[in-house]
């Protein structure tokens, strides 16, 4: 039978409310997955990173389905999501992500399957497991899961207290192959979570990179440690770290102040539950005078503003990804033994900031990224409670997925933006239906914005 209309009844199995049918069903030899070309990351030399086009280095392929090793899962997806790590290995920055394959395929024989001249890229999804690898025991073909981007070996001591830590920890479908973007993926089973009953195969998968990296950052030990009470600078409060963020402080007793940028934004963060925003066009905030040198005293116009909201109180917390273009102004405004907390850096890898304003307030800068299993299991419970909901602003089809890329690439997009996989429409999935009544309208706050 072709892969084809294998992955047909596979979708028909799960469709008709019978996943566990799967597990007696054959499993494709080949399936659709959306690729980068190692013969074409030469493609956009020469180009601004603005001005580098996801939709032509983005490819719908046949690709073959990977060999399942022990303690793995193949997951048909049924849906997935776009994070900026699909945008930065579509446009082969900072560097092409083969590199990062290369290097892991070194890493043993099993490893080596991920070495391959294309990259399955994605690093979300919902599904329903096919199959599982020897040793798994806890999930089965036919549960309905999703999973975390956190892909960790654990054979080094350095990852036993914080997963994190491992020393050959990486990002699935970022710095390893057979991501979620595609009809069926490959994951160890310490990524699967249950997928929460109440939501959509594309609103469940929608929140786990982001979600997951959030809860870290800024709940966690891990990260700021935020407790009740605390002031919260949020930069990007409406988008798709941000949005959890905000989330996350309003949860847990603490004040927000969200930075967006445009009055559209400011109303989707107000649609949230918070309070005290700014809108940094409206303001007219220049950090940097030009490409060398900032602004100190739009730091100090900043940091007024903030305490003209907050009744005369810094920050205890900033909320840090933009980078470059604001890490000045971050260290600046965290209040004295403050804590900024920074991962990505979608403006910009080289921050700078005036040393006097950390050294002498004794102020902390820490470093997050993503989560380890701990903290993404109870990112995904507190989704699954119905205390945290997913900010999916808009679904694509998996051929449509360069498009999907090239929107966030933009920041033509708010919250999150999803890809069906499997999923022949929007709204599939939901077995709870109770719980999803009675929220709703948090579930839609960023549909169609």
């Amino acid at each position: 039978m072709a892969p084809a209309s294998q992955l047909s009844q596979i979708q028909q199995a799960i469709l008709s409310g019978n996943p566990a049918e799967v597990g007696s069903l054959p499993v494709p030899e080949s399936y659709r997955g959306v690729t980068v070309h190692a013969d074409e990351v030469d493609m956009f030399e020469g180009l601004a990173s603005r001005d580098k086009d996801p939709r032509k280095s983005l490819h719908v392929d046949e690709v073959p389905t990977p060999e399942l090793g022990p303690g793995e899962a193949l997951v048909a997806v049924m849906a997935s999501a776009i994070n900026y790590n699909t945008v930065w290995t579509s446009i082969f920055e900072p560097l092409p992500t083969f590199k990062f394959l290369k290097k892991y395929g070194r890493l043993s024989p099993l490893a080596k399957r991920h070495d391959l001249p294309y990259h399955v890229v994605g690093s979300d999804l919902s599904g329903v497991v096919l199959r599982t690898g020897a040793g798994v025991h806890s999930w089965q073909p036919g549960d309905e899961v999703v999973a975390h981007c956190l892909n960790v070996e654990l054979e080094s001591p350095d990852g036993h207290n914080d997963t994190m830590m491992d020393t050959e920890q990486r990002i699935w479908g970022f710095e390893t192959n057979f991501g979620g973007l595609a009809e069926i993926a490959l994951v160890k089973a310490n990524q699967l979570m249950p997928k929460p009953g109440h939501l959509t195969w594309e609103e469940a998968a929608s929140p786990g990179l982001v979600n997951s990296t959030a809860y870290r950052q800024l709940v966690s030990r891990n990260g700021a440690d935020m407790k009740q009470g605390d002031v919260v600078l949020i930069w990007g409060a409406s988008g798709g770290l941000g949005s959890y963020a905000t989330q996350f402080a309003l949860n847990g007793g603490a004040i927000p102040v969200c930075v967006v940028s445009s009055p559209e934004k400011a109303e989707i963060c107000r649609r949230m539950g918070a309070e005290l925003v700014i809108d940094r066009n409206a303001e007219g905030y220049q950090f940097w005078k030009n490409e060398h040198e900032q602004d100190p005293g739009e730091w100090q116009r900043f940091g007024a503003k903030i305490r003209e909201l907050t009744g005369g109180d810094d920050p205890d917390i900033v909320f840090e990804h933009p980078g470059r273009e604001t890490f000045g102004a971050s260290v600046y405004a965290a209040r004295k033994g403050g804590t900024i907390v920074t991962c990505a850096s979608t403006s910009g890898y080289l921050h700078q900031f005036d040393n006097r304003y950390l050294w002498m307030n004794l102020k902390r800068i820490i470093g997050s990224h993503f989560a380890n299993y701990r903290e993404s299991w109870e990112a995904n419970r507190l989704i699954a409670k119905g205390l945290i909901h997913p900010t999916l602003s808009r679904t694509y089809s998996l051929e449509e997925t360069g498009q999907a890329a090239l929107d966030v690439h933009r920041n033509a997009h708010q919250g999150k933006v999803g890809v069906r996989c499997l999923a022949p429409e929007d709204g599939l999935g939901v077995h709870d239906q109770e719980l999803r009544e009675k929220h709703l309208a948090a579930i839609n706050t960023f549909r169609g914005v």
